[in-house]
């Protein structure tokens, strides 16, 4: 504690150099008036209205890729690290959904009745089963891989789901993924939209 004496000419103020305001006078200005509505109808549409706000919000958050937005199955540095590196390369696992349609479409054509027996043998002999093949070996391939990096790159981040997560994702389409990638495939950032 100091002793000194402080002279009467100091140009620091003693106080708040204003009265305190009484009670009612604060919660007065801090009180704003509320819109009550008239009835449930009127409630029910208020309430309804402001979801749709907080859901489009959340929507164009997620879009922009603010992770604040994000779902919880995809927070973290280590999912971030996995969707980025799935994303950053052309996997055979993402052509699943395209090949199935062509399988299917291959099928329904209908087919000179002398090829049509050959056709749907060739493609439920080999087509199907390759593709069965490609999807497992690369769903499996891409889930090791992906814990092997996470847990070097991130020693302190759980990789418990992180491979699983890779391994859909890589099954995705690229242009139906979510959230929507932010490295095109070679490593290189996605441009901003104009």
């Amino acid at each position: 504690m100091d002793d000194t004496p402080v002279p009467a000419d100091d140009p620091k103020p003693q106080g708040k150099g204003r009265p305190t305001p009484k009670r009612r006078d604060a919660e007065g200005r801090r009180r704003q008036p509320v819109s009550a509505p008239k009835d449930r109808k009127e409630a029910y549409r208020q309430l309804r209205a402001k979801q749709a706000a907080e859901r489009e919000r959340a929507r164009k958050g997620m879009l922009s890729g603010d992770e604040r937005y994000f779902p919880a199955r995809d927070k973290g540095p280590a999912r971030k690290f996995a969707r980025d590196w799935v994303d950053s390369r052309r996997l055979p696992s993402q052509y699943f959904l395209p090949f199935s349609l062509f399988i299917l479409l291959v099928t329904w054509i209908p087919w000179p009745p002398a090829i049509q027996p050959m056709v749907i043998g060739y493609v439920i002999t080999i087509g199907w089963p390759l593709m069965m093949f490609g999807v497992l070996f690369t769903s499996v391939f891409v889930s090791w891989k992906v814990k092997k990096l996470v847990a070097e790159k991130h020693p302190g981040e759980s990789v418990r789901g992180v491979g699983f997560y890779a391994a859909m994702r890589a099954l995705q389409i690229r242009r139906l993924r979510f959230p929507p990638p932010t490295v095109l495939p070679g490593g290189k950032p996605v441009p901003p939209k104009k």
